[in-house]
């Protein structure tokens, strides 16, 4: 039980982060269902709320402020969102011969 020891007797960071995590899942939900928005304005919606869930599942559950390497951590996340982009524009790209 000496310096060493950072462990909380609850997760409380988790808790809330999982339930932040749904509010926004339900909130986009209810937009695309239930708004009545216009098409575009429902998809700008949801991108918004999907970029605050990355977000928070980052700084909640994946310890992006915990690393004792900054660069690495940086190149890291440069590499994820360079494929999460080939593979969205890659997706988009194969669905429009398909469609």
């Amino acid at each position: 039980m000496g310096a060493n020891n950072h462990h909380e007797s609850f997760p409380w960071k988790h808790v809330v982060g999982f339930v932040l995590s749904l509010v926004l899942t339900f909130a986009a939900l209810w937009v695309a269902l239930s708004s009545g928005l216009t098409a575009k304005a429902i998809i700008g919606v949801i991108v918004i709320f999907a970029i605050i869930q990355a977000s928070l599942q980052l700084f909640m559950f994946m310890h992006m402020t915990e690393s004792d390497s900054g660069k690495i951590q940086t190149i890291n996340m440069a590499y994820a969102f360079f494929i999460a982009i080939v593979v969205v524009a890659g997706s988009v790209w194969t669905m429009s011969f398909v469609l």
